[in-house]
């Protein structure tokens, strides 16, 4: 199986890389080559790299640089990522495209599901929906993943940050009012594979759609601090705040929680796991590293 995924920096692809097994093979396509700002990069690299399934990882992540970027965040998460897509196509092979909780406003009560009515409250979120929606137009065999507060020991993060201003202050100030399941990116990759595997594996399948990603159970930005801190054994004291306090120039949606029940219930063989567990394996191999 020869996967092709776009990007080479990424928490995803580099997951993804470090976990290939015998018989995968994984291909990270990205700037200069293949540029989702520069869409007559796209096609021609991805077939030269002669893929078996496209997974479209790369993106504009800057949330708040979107505002004052709208144009390259569209490009690329909009207009990219359709052409991917386009491209997977043309060659006759599916994409798995990832996609964020920002597409939401945060509003509801409950976890979202795939059923729920996208309503994305900054440019990033409404880019990321622009994606989605131009995936599907242009390859039917498409599957979307909805992901959120993705970390990992690669890149920048909310718990490599929080790990660095614990070990240069002694107090900080983290959100407490806005709700998620923070989700590691060795965990998206596992099972991205897994519906790889099933994609390539079932000439009838059929379960082509969106669905939601991420690590079982819930928290807030505070209490994963708090918990981040105590698994590295560090003193710092936490202080929450609310999210009115805190200046940002995207509107972060309140309740990004997500629900896997749809993932579940169709990749049966897919592993979950909860976010306390994969937040100290990832703490570990930042402290061995």
């Amino acid at each position: 199986m020869r996967i092709v995924v776009t990007g080479k920096c990424g928490q995803v692809v580099r997951s993804m890389l470090e976990s290939a097994h015998p018989g995968v093979e994984i291909v990270a396509l990205g700037r200069p080559e293949l540029d989702l700002a520069a869409p007559e990069t796209i096609y021609a690299t991805i077939a030269n790299a002669r893929p078996d399934i496209v997974v479209s990882a790369a993106a504009y992540t800057a949330v708040d640089k979107a505002e004052d970027e709208p144009a390259l965040a569209y490009a690329v998460n909009a207009a990219g990522a359709g052409a991917v897509a386009q491209a997977a196509a043309k060659l006759d092979v599916p994409v798995i495209h990832i996609s964020t909780d920002y597409v939401f406003d945060g509003n509801k009560l409950e976890p979202y599901t795939e059923m729920d009515e996208p309503n994305p409250q900054s440019v990033y979120g409404a880019s990321k929906l622009a994606g989605e929606q131009l995936v599907a137009e242009a390859n039917t065999k498409h599957i979307i993943l909805r992901t959120a507060w993705v970390y990992s020991p690669y890149g920048n993060n909310f718990l490599k940050t929080m790990l660095r201003l614990g070990r240069e202050r002694d107090e900080i100030s983290v959100v407490s009012d806005q709700h998620g399941n923070p989700t590691s990116a060795a965990n998206i990759s596992s099972i991205i594979l897994t519906i790889c595997h099933s994609i390539l594996s079932d000439k009838d399948f059929h379960h082509w759609g969106i669905y939601h990603l991420v690590d079982d159970s819930e928290t807030t930005w505070f209490n994963w601090a708090e918990y981040i801190f105590t698994c590295a054994s560090l003193k710092t004291n936490v202080k929450p705040i609310k999210s009115i306090e805190y200046t940002s120039k995207a509107k972060r949606p309140n309740n990004s929680r997500l629900s896997n029940d749809k993932l579940k219930n169709i990749f049966a063989n897919s592993s979950f796991y909860d976010w306390k567990s994969s937040t100290d394996t990832v703490i570990g191999e930042l402290v061995k590293s």
